[in-house]
């Protein structure tokens, strides 16, 4: 078990990483966005490059932050039932819910992303639109963050694994929220 924790803990601060990096996308399409706004209305000059990089934006910061919200345990469920529960019962129903429905969700993405993208990438697709971007990259993510995604499920999967076999304690944010 303690290989397994061990590599719990690195996916961990891989996401940590990641999520910590991806706030900063936040910061950065807002100031396009304001720019972008600024020069349209107050020098009538736009660009659909402006308005699809905003896009771009948001799309990384949900895509590579899902991993760092499921390390925090921010994802929406019935909190209402679920807080009702022992931190047994709800160790177990996160570890089936994972094992049953998240891991293989974000391995078909994963799966089906990567073509998406490496269709785009051989023909170097781009935006229809006058000025758009090249589209692979934004298409790179969607592997990528469920790849980020799926790793952190295996790494709580693994922690309520060890919980359950008396291994390991919750984590500071788990018994946090049993308190």
């Amino acid at each position: 078990m303690k290989p397994l924790l061990a590599l719990a803990r690195g996916i961990d601060a891989l996401n940590e990483r990641v999520g910590r990096a991806s706030m900063w996308l936040v910061l950065l399409a807002t100031l396009i966005s304001a720019g972008n706004a600024a020069m349209r209305y107050g020098f009538d000059l736009s660009s659909n490059a402006w308005l699809e990089i905003q896009w771009y934006l948001f799309a990384l910061i949900f895509l590579l932050g899902a991993g760092y919200t499921l390390k925090h345990n921010g994802h929406v469920r019935i909190d209402i039932l679920h807080a009702r529960f022992s931190p047994r019962a709800r160790a177990w129903i996160d570890l089936l819910g994972g094992l049953l429905f998240l891991l293989p969700l974000c391995g078909l993405m994963v799966w089906m992303g990567w073509d998406g993208f490496a269709a785009s990438w051989a023909v170097d697709e781009t935006s229809p639109d006058a000025g758009g971007l090249t589209r692979w990259p934004v298409k790179l993510a969607i592997p990528l963050g469920f790849g980020l995604l799926l790793l952190q499920g295996v790494s709580e999967s693994i922690k309520r694994a060890a919980f359950l076999a008396g291994r390991a304690p919750l984590d500071e944010e788990q018994a946090e929220e049993v308190a």
